[in-house]
């Protein structure tokens, strides 16, 4: 049982005969924000399209939109105007709990400032999601002790997140997002709180994952970072003004 490999993954080159859908699908995508003396346009035209495998990273200047783009991606905010389909659902016009739902379903959060609880152990924060989708003991624990061993944490496993380094929460970030295998993971400035060689490590177990089959989008402002992806789509004003291979970015 491999359960490192993605929900995207394919074994020995088999198809789909019609492929899956993209897990990210925006059309004609606006986001304006109505303070009541004045509306502001965040974002005015997305067209964006991740397909199942994907590694790619979210560029811009602060104010470029990017965080209102992240909001939306991750369906914790709908955009005023425009279509966006999740792996294949149109997710444009659901309501807070239908946003729930899905989010809960298809999206693995990793945040910058990790968002473990502190009162209990690593292991538990794994497995909060799985209790929440009401699998079974049994498979809750190999599940969860598979993806420890994975991130490289199966000594730590029963620490508290205060006892472990930042690198070490992060990676417990990243096994929790994996847990209910998503179709989408991502990634919000996920080494801005850690030095250069935890940041390193933890773009290293990015990298593992999308050779295994993971969708992944990260938000990011560090240049270096985003060239370790393979794909880099940059924002600005709102509107995305470059969008190609990182190989290619200067």
């Amino acid at each position: 049982m491999n359960l490192f490999v993605g929900r995207n993954g394919r074994k020995n080159g088999a198809e789909e005969p019609s492929g899956p859908p993209p897990i990210i699908a925006m059309s004609g995508l606006r986001k304006v924000y109505d303070t009541g003396a004045i509306q502001v346009e965040a974002l005015r035209g997305i067209d964006l399209v991740v397909e199942p495998r994907e590694f790619v990273a979210i560029v811009g200047p602060s104010g470029s939109g990017k965080s209102t783009l992240l909001n939306i991606v991750g369906c914790l905010d709908v955009p005023s105007e425009g279509s966006y389909r999740l792996d294949g659902e149109e997710v444009a016009r659901l309501d807070v709990d239908e946003l729930a739902d899905i989010r809960n379903r298809k999206v693995g959060f990793v945040f910058q400032s990790f968002n473990l609880l502190p009162q209990i152990s690593a292991y538990e924060n794994v497995e909060m999601p799985l209790l929440f989708k009401g699998t079974g003991s049994r498979e809750r624990r190999e599940r969860v002790e598979w993806l420890f061993e994975q991130v490289g944490l199966a000594d730590r496993m029963h620490h508290k997140p205060t006892e472990l380094s930042g690198g070490q929460m992060q990676r417990v970030a990243i096994a929790r997002a994996l847990a209910c295998d998503p179709a989408l993971i991502l990634a919000d400035e996920p080494t801005g709180n850690l030095d250069t060689g935890s940041g390193q490590d933890v773009m290293s177990l990015f990298e593992q994952l999308a050779e295994k089959g993971n969708t992944l989008v990260l938000i990011t402002h560090d240049a270096a970072i985003a060239r370790r992806t393979r794909r880099i789509v940059r924002i600005q004003d709102g509107v995305i003004v470059a969008d190609g291979p990182a190989s290619a970015a200067a």
